[in-house]
């Protein structure tokens, strides 16, 4: 009953933000509680944000619980740790392909066309070439246990990179995107720009993505440990 009852509250937050998002109008002045600041620079383009951070947001965590879970099946050498990560990586690609999809949608509104190898798209791209090639490894070997240490390598290695490619290089590189070494702006859109109506609409979707993972990372894991089982009674 409780598994239900949280469901429903997450999908209706989900409706709540996805609505909110879309169709809360951005002002010059904001008088009411449904209005958005007009930021300089995004104007209603701005509403990507509830969207394409929440989805680049996960792709970190995805690939951070996929090195957590590696690192704990180097230590105990149990293929349950692994499925964690396998779960893990499947969505921290999908959602990595998300923020990048969104943010070429922005892109091409913002700048004229989808993709410009602005440093942020070009760090992104590596990164899906990154995991992408940890899943080409996975698929590579079919000794579980030599697959599960590969992988668990991997994944460690991999996510050294994330803390570059995601927070580093984009801010000390000149490029278009917002919070880049040449942006003069007024600082960060999430701390400075965002009126208090906008930034809980903001964190509430943080909040609500965040859960969303959580629960598609659980059923992505037992989805797994089942087909495994399957698997091995079929062989």
């Amino acid at each position: 009953m409780k598994s239900i009852i949280w469901k429903v509250v997450l999908f209706a937050v989900m409706c709540f933000v996805i609505v909110a998002g879309i169709a809360f109008p951005v002002v010059e002045r904001p008088e009411a509680w449904y209005h958005f600041p007009m930021i300089p620079g995004l104007e209603e383009k701005a509403k990507i944000i509830f969207f394409h951070v929440p989805t680049a947001w996960l792709s970190v965590i995805a690939f951070l619980m996929a090195m957590v879970y590696g690192i704990q099946y180097l230590r105990k050498q149990n293929l349950d740790y692994d499925a964690k990560s396998n779960a893990a990586l499947q969505l921290g690609m999908i959602f990595c392909i998300l923020a990048t999809v969104t943010g070429s949608i922005w892109a091409k509104f913002t700048w004229g066309a989808f993709w410009h190898w602005d440093p942020r798209e070009t760090s992104i791209f590596i990164l899906l070439l990154i995991y992408g090639s940890l899943f080409a490894l996975r698929s590579a070997v079919e000794n579980e246990d030599k697959r599960a240490k590969l992988s668990a390598v991997y994944s460690i290695i991999a996510f050294l990179t994330v803390p570059f490619f995601i927070f580093i290089m984009p801010r000390i590189m000149t490029g278009l995107h917002p919070g880049s070494a040449n942006d003069d702006t007024a600082g960060p859109v999430v701390d400075f720009k965002m009126n208090s109506n906008m930034q809980v609409v903001f964190y509430v979707s943080l909040i609500t993505f965040t859960a969303l993972y959580l629960w598609m990372w659980r059923l992505g894991y037992k989805s797994i440990i089942i087909k495994d089982k399957l698997l091995k009674k079929i062989i």
